[in-house]
């Protein structure tokens, strides 16, 4: 667990989460006013970069973080500003649509395995192999009895990828669904974002419980201590980019990357005129 008052979000492997009984709009971790809130943010992504320029220097540890929300939870924007300080030579965003043909013909995790972080890197999935447990169940995609199978077979590949050094994190952007119809609205009303309004974001909402009820029980099933869910309120936008910045900057914290030692007899060279 992360060492931060932002672990208060997280969920303890072997609890049953209620989504109703988690805020959508909270200030349990941080109680100071929004300006402060986003003064500290800029603080933690100015360490956030240092750490991930010593893990990426250090080239050994791998860091995965997953999103996950509602359509207009604030994904997008999360990944923009939390991470806007890093290098991007050493941080990738990946953003999972909807399968192709070609990821349909094989096993569901054949598309994501691929993008998972190579040595030094922080690597951030929009999305990711939990749509195979949502919008599939919700949609009746896949009969029950196999999208309940996948449960165990994402426990079992994100305890291979922690065996193999990368540590995950995985954060559900727990939006209202009021605060999701205001965003929404913004989109149509505002002309520069209009591009970002997808009519096919309208019929989730009518399933609304559905999806809340597919939410509970992946994250109940799968939150592990090596691969823990932060259920993170997102109605306010400074407020949940802080939190994410926060346990992500203590994860990394805890990982103690270092730069690796300098080549033998560098004291003694002198660069030439």
């Amino acid at each position: 667990m992360a060492d931060t008052p932002f672990a208060c979000y997280q969920v303890e492997p072997g609890t049953k989460l209620s989504l109703e009984r988690r805020p959508s709009r909270d200030d349990a971790a941080f109680h100071g006013t929004k300006v402060e809130g986003l003064a500290r943010l800029a603080e933690v992504r100015l360490e956030l970069a240092d750490l991930q320029d010593r893990l990426f220097g250090e080239a050994e540890q791998k860091l995965l973080v997953i999103l996950q929300a509602m359509d207009a939870g604030g994904k997008d924007s999360t990944i923009r500003d939390v991470f806007k300080e890093t290098n991007p030579m050493g941080v990738r965003a990946i953003a999972f649509g909807a399968p192709s043909t070609a990821e349909l013909a094989r096993d569901f995790l054949w598309r994501i395995h691929q993008h998972v972080p190579a040595a030094g890197e922080i690597t951030i999935f929009n999305r990711s192999h939990y749509e195979d447990v949502l919008v599939v169940r919700v949609r009746d995609l896949v009969p029950r009895s196999r999208w309940r199978r996948r449960y165990r077979h994402i426990v079992e590949f994100e305890q291979m990828l922690h065996d193999e050094g990368v540590t995950i994190c995985k954060f559900f952007l727990h939006i209202s669904k009021e605060e999701q119809r205001l965003q929404l609205q913004k989109r149509l009303d505002d002309p520069r974002k209009r591009w970002k309004f997808d009519p096919a974001d309208l019929p989730p909402r009518h399933r609304w419980d559905e999806y809340m009820a597919a939410y509970e029980e992946a994250i109940t099933e799968t939150s592990r201590l090596h691969a823990p869910w932060y259920v993170i309120p997102a109605d306010r936008r400074w407020y949940r980019k802080l939190a994410v910045a926060e346990i992500v900057a203590q994860t990394v914290r805890e990982m103690d990357p270092r730069y690796p030692p300098p080549a033998e007899g560098i004291d003694e060279v002198v660069i030439p005129e």
